[in-house]
């Protein structure tokens, strides 16, 4: 495990998106990495993808209350929103949103809008439609409809998809639009950070924090057999060390767009 010992410039506003929690030694490693390093690199904001926190698939009134007494400002969620039923006793939380494009009606918030360093910060989740076995509205037009209406400095977009390209096309779609939109759902962190054309940060995928050796933080054996037999096997998460993936934006003061971005894959 290690920091970075960075002198950062105070004008600029940092914001660190962390990939999909899986299961409970993922949440311990959250704990373990996340407020030394809100320290040391002096993030303003933090927007962390929860669906996944509890047994892999979903989150638990325990998982929740776990992740509130971490310095995270949002938390994000996908195709596993409502994998435990606990969700509903919290789902109204400020703190918690889940994919705007899901059916309306839902219970729950797409986006929300919240205060940091005297700026106005939104955060939207959005969910793919390209083999996400999820019935939900297109994310383009939704997301188009939430940015016409709502009045920030910074706005952030986490697409929980799983096809390279969809998230791709919402790159060049969303350019100018927003701040920064980061990827999430594949649990495999990409190299592709980059600042766009318009100044918006990006990154296909954040990865996951959770279990090293393992298939996307389920157990290899149980894994292995699906993929060898094509008959239906239970997943379970897998054990051992955990890793952490995130990714650190930096928006210059004057008008909020991305001038630098760290990837970070921390064991």
């Amino acid at each position: 495990m290690f920091f970075f010992n960075i002198l950062y410039e105070e004008f600029k506003m940092r914001i660190l998106t962390v990939g999909d929690i899986v299961g409970e030694n993922g949440l311990d490693k959250l704990k373990q990495i996340l407020p030394k390093l809100k320290q040391e690199m002096k993030i303003d904001f933090i927007v962390v993808n929860a669906e996944n926190v509890s047994g892999g698939m979903g989150i638990t009134i325990k998982s929740w209350n776990e992740l509130l007494k971490l310095p995270i400002d949002c938390f994000t969620m996908g195709n596993h929103t409502w994998a435990k039923k606990d969700i509903f006793t919290f789902i109204d939380h400020p703190k918690l949103i889940r994919p705007a494009n899901y059916s309306k009606g839902v219970q729950g918030k797409g986006f929300n809008i919240y205060e940091s360093s005297n700026k106005k910060v939104a955060v939207i989740n959005l969910i793919g439609r390209t083999d996400m076995a999820v019935l939900s509205e297109n994310p383009f037009t939704v997301a188009n409809e939430i940015i016409s209406e709502i009045n920030a400095d910074v706005i952030i977009v986490d697409f929980h998809a799983e096809a390279t390209a969809e998230k791709i096309a919402m790159k060049y779609f969303l350019d100018g639009k927003v701040n920064i939109l980061v990827g999430t759902h594949t649990h495999v962190q990409t190299a592709d950070e980059e600042i766009t054309e318009k100044g918006m940060g990006y990154i296909t995928d954040l990865g996951m924090t959770g279990p090293k050796k393992s298939v996307i933080g389920m157990d290899l054996e149980a894994s292995i057999k699906r993929f060898l037999t094509s008959l239906p096997e239970r997943y379970k998460l897998a054990d051992g060390e955990c890793i952490f993936n995130a990714c650190m934006f930096e928006l210059n003061d004057e008008n909020c767009k991305t001038v630098n971005i760290e990837r970070l894959y921390i064991e």
